[in-house]
């Protein structure tokens, strides 16, 4: 085999830069920590862009299906991108009035019924006779209003100097309105672009690339795009089922905090497997706080739940929207959070569901190619 003068110069370049790499591993990793650091914003307005494109293309769809005039799809982009960060808008608005409120409320009561709740044990500990009556008798002894409200202070407060946290407050709060700010505007720009920004990619890569990597590439963005679509879609619609239910029957019930642990749940449904069983444990804590026997009705309520919404609701409703078997689900979420946390389980789905789409279609590929040579 002869090796071409380009591809040994190639190889020896790429040596010569893994050479370098290593060596100077140091500088490398500082570098692209300060280079991620830098881009974090981009990266947070592309995935602010990705969930408004799905508002935006629903809109677009619905409200303005046969314009095709340019100055009228400037217009109606326009509408729809307005009409997108208004609905996300709301959304977020409507979660933190329902849950910020209730959860405040819930902690207060907390504070303010836990000495009682610990006398009781106290006082049960000493009739069963569990402990001595030294011990007893020292646990009594404790101011414990006192000791959790000093916890309480230190938890709220912190330690150290009182303006050395005020201006790293500051700092931290004006840093995350800057990027945040940086996110949405790069997030508008994207997405009111996105045509053309699509064309100019699309041009670039059909010039540099090879017609078959070319290809490749665009099937797999495709297969990226719509597993990541779909699951969106899916548990969303999933997750709002999920919590207006739980909110429905938690009223019938005479539940405490029925609209914040109804947004909760829906809130933590969008975690795939585990995230309706997340929010129904701090629910039933919540609950726990104001009544202990209504706390053990709501986990037999949220158990009756899970049941109809893992046998009924999910499977007409959602289905097999991103085709990942549920165990490879129940393993995409357990990696994924095992690598990302709270991340790892919302993005593990969607990529696993991609993998497993792409290599099913490639042993299909290959099959029917087998076949075509029998």
């Amino acid at each position: 085999m002869i090796i071409e003068w380009k591809t040994l110069r190639r190889i020896c370049i790429s040596l010569f830069l893994l050479y370098l790499c290593i060596y100077y591993w140091s500088s490398v990793s500082a570098f692209l920590s300060s280079a991620l650091v830098a881009i974090t914003p981009l990266l947070f307005g592309g995935l602010f862009a990705y969930i408004i494109n799905i508002l935006l293309s629903f809109y677009e769809r619905v409200l303005f299906k046969h314009v095709k005039r340019p100055l009228l799809r400037r217009i109606e982009r326009t509408f729809c991108i307005t009409l997108s960060l208004a609905t996300l808008i709301a959304i977020l608005s409507l979660i933190i009035c329902l849950v910020v409120p209730e959860l405040i409320s819930a902690i207060t009561l907390l504070i303010s019924e836990l000495p009682d709740a610990i006398y009781s044990l106290i006082k049960w500990l000493d009739e069963s006779e569990y402990l001595s009556n030294d011990i007893i008798s020292l646990l009594n002894s404790i101011d414990w209003q006192s000791k959790i409200n000093q916890v309480f202070d230190l938890m709220t407060s912190g330690i150290g100097n009182v303006m050395d946290i005020v201006i790293n407050t500051v700092t931290s709060v004006f840093s995350v309105v800057i990027n945040t700010f940086v996110s949405v505007i790069f997030a508008i720009y994207l997405v009111f672009n996105k045509d053309k920004l699509s064309a100019q990619i699309h041009r670039l890569i059909r010039n540099y690339l090879p017609i078959q990597t070319h290809n490749k590439l665009y099937y797999t963005v495709g297969v990226l795009n719509d597993s990541f679509h779909r699951y969106i879609v899916g548990q969303s619609t999933e997750a709002v089922i999920l919590g207006v239910l739980c909110t429905i029957g938690m009223l019938i019930l005479r539940l405490p905090y029925p609209t914040m642990i109804g947004a909760l749940i829906a809130f933590t449904a969008l975690i795939p497997v585990a995230g309706a069983y997340i929010g129904s444990i701090i629910g039933a804590f919540m609950i726990f706080t104001v009544s202990p026997l209504k706390s053990l009705i709501f986990i037999i309520f949220i158990i009756i739940l899970q049941q109809l919404e893992g046998n009924l609701i999910y499977p007409r409703v959602v289905g097999s929207s991103v085709g990942l078997p549920p165990i490879w689900v129940l393993v995409a979420v357990t990696f994924g959070g095992g690598i990302l946390g709270i991340l790892g389980m919302l993005i593990g789905v969607p990529l696993a569901a991609t993998i497993y789409k792409l290599i099913r279609d490639d042993i299909i590929d290959r099959e029917d190619a087998e076949q075509k040579i029998k």
